[in-house]
């Protein structure tokens, strides 16, 4: 399994890009918001990426992100879902969208993709609901695999005191996917205290979907 790519961009096409690894080139195909965050070709790259296998084909998609990477597999298990249909959602919506998307049960969302209809949306969310929570708690870009820097504020910020009642599993794990979606500790930690407060028996994924609406915008 070729699960990473590192190299020089040589070309891009609409839908695929080939990266010289030390004089092999690899065909890796990407989504619309990849392919637009990309370098400049014969400027060095690395992706992530999954290899399709199939009787006549072998096809290596690339990603970002552990996440995205993690999507598009999950996407693909649903009946109705190919490797087109997933790429098109993630270029779409994004990780961290479809990460809302299907953590809210919100199908309009995906069926803005290209080629997923109503029905193919609705199914996606009811199959992977459950898988939300875990995908939405990992971390990984490529830059922390490669071991780049990863810019850090100068100081800590301090521990809000609403994060001594997140002394659960769910919680915690809850906090942690808001995190890996770009809330701020503060405010992260502030709605899942909420929703957990208004249920305390809630699990990981229904905690991250209270959660989520209490962040939304408001109006």
């Amino acid at each position: 399994m070729i699960g990473k790519i590192a190299g020089r961009l040589e070309y891009r096409s609409a839908d695929h890009v080939l990266i010289d690894v030390r004089g092999i080139g690899y065909i890796v195909y990407v989504s619309d918001r990849v392919m637009a965050g990309l370098p400049s070709n014969g400027e060095a790259v690395a992706l992530f990426t999954d290899l399709l296998v199939r009787e006549d084909n072998l096809q290596l998609f690339g990603f970002t992100t552990l996440v995205e990477k993690e999507w598009h597999r999950l996407l693909m298990s649903v009946q109705g879902i190919g490797a087109k249909a997933s790429m098109a959602i993630l270029g779409t919506l994004g990780a961290d969208g479809v990460s809302r998307a299907i953590a809210l049960g919100d199908w309009n969302a995906l069926a803005k993709a290209k080629g997923v209809g109503p029905k193919t949306a609705q199914r996606v969310t009811i199959e992977l609901k459950d898988k939300a929570p875990s995908v939405m708690a990992m971390g990984g870009t490529m830059a922390q695999a490669q071991g780049d820097a990863v810019f850090e504020t100068e100081t800590a910020a301090p521990t809000p005191p609403v994060m001594q009642t997140l002394n659960n599993a769910a919680s915690a794990e809850a906090l942690s996917a808001l995190g890996n979606l770009g809330y701020a500790p503060g405010e992260a930690a502030g709605a899942v205290a909420e929703a957990a407060g208004a249920t305390p028996d809630a699990d990981t994924s229904a905690l991250i979907r209270a959660a989520l609406k209490l962040l939304a915008p408001k109006g």
